[in-house]
């Protein structure tokens, strides 16, 4: 008889027990470390630069300055983190896409909102929520906070229950109902692929901020229509973008306190 994987043992146990089965902490202490295999950290490349640290990663967008019909922020992204195409709404596995502002923004949408600002595509990403619902409802711990932050998921813990998704309330997270790996279009082997029935999503480039360098994301917007900084840091870009202007974050009255904010 073929013996039951890890991942069948917990889907076939119930969620109910599985904090008592698997000892989660010392794992996840050893992932959040950066260690090699702990199936969170992508290990830094040889002679890369010092990590780049902070005491909260924030990212500022502002969408006026995109131009129309670009996505450099999402191929970026998506061929950093071998994200799948499907080529199939019914699939989509998504890091950061686009959306009209009435339906990021629908309390701030009335009938004399600006055309030019009713017509932006704004980009859309994880929030990185200073309270994120996503944590509280995780049974495995898979999807965890850092101290900087970021929202994490490691992939190993994760059950497929997507208790997370329903939590969520920006539909950050997508679900991988097939085997993504024959939908990459070339396969990143510096981040970890997925397989089916794992839940994925934006995690600001923590393998990249190991690594010295800035998300993908930024260094791909030609328009300099995102910034990422650490909001703690009085000189940080995203700070001195913040002081000079009004910003909008998504659903912010829900408490969740999302890291990313809108420059309209």
């Amino acid at each position: 008889m073929m013996a039951t994987t890890r991942r069948e043992f917990l889907k076939t146990a119930g969620l109910s027990t599985v904090s008592l089965v698997f000892p989660l902490l010392p794992s996840l202490a050893l992932a959040q470390a950066g260690i090699p295999g702990a199936g969170i950290l992508s290990p830094a490349a040889p002679g890369s630069l010092p990590a780049l640290k902070a005491r909260r990663w924030t990212m500022t967008v502002e969408p006026r300055k995109c131009r129309p019909a670009c996505t450099d922020c999402i191929t970026a992204c998506h061929l950093e983190h071998n994200v799948p195409d499907f080529k199939n709404p019914k699939d989509d596995v998504h890091w950061i896409s686009l959306e009209r502002v009435g339906h990021v923004f629908p309390a701030e949408a009335h009938p004399r909102l600006p055309d030019a600002i009713r017509g932006l595509s704004v980009p859309v990403l994880c929030n990185h929520c200073e309270n994120p619902p996503c944590v509280r409802v995780c049974p495995t711990q898979a999807t965890f906070k850092r101290a900087d932050g970021i929202v994490m998921m490691d992939y190993h813990r994760c059950i497929g229950c997507r208790f997370c998704m329903a939590a969520c309330p920006y539909g950050s997270r997508s679900m991988n109902y097939r085997d993504p790996r024959p939908f990459i279009r070339k396969i990143n082997p510096a981040f970890p692929t997925r397989t089916k029935g794992v839940v994925e999503k934006c995690n600001f480039c923590e393998e990249r901020l190991a690594r010295g360098m800035l998300p993908a994301c930024v260094i791909a917007c030609k328009d300099k229509a995102l910034a990422f900084g650490d909001l703690d840091e009085s000189r940080s870009p995203v700070r001195l973008i913040l002081d000079r202007n009004l910003s909008l974050r998504r659903r912010a009255e829900l408490g969740t306190g999302p890291q990313v904010y809108y420059i309209l």
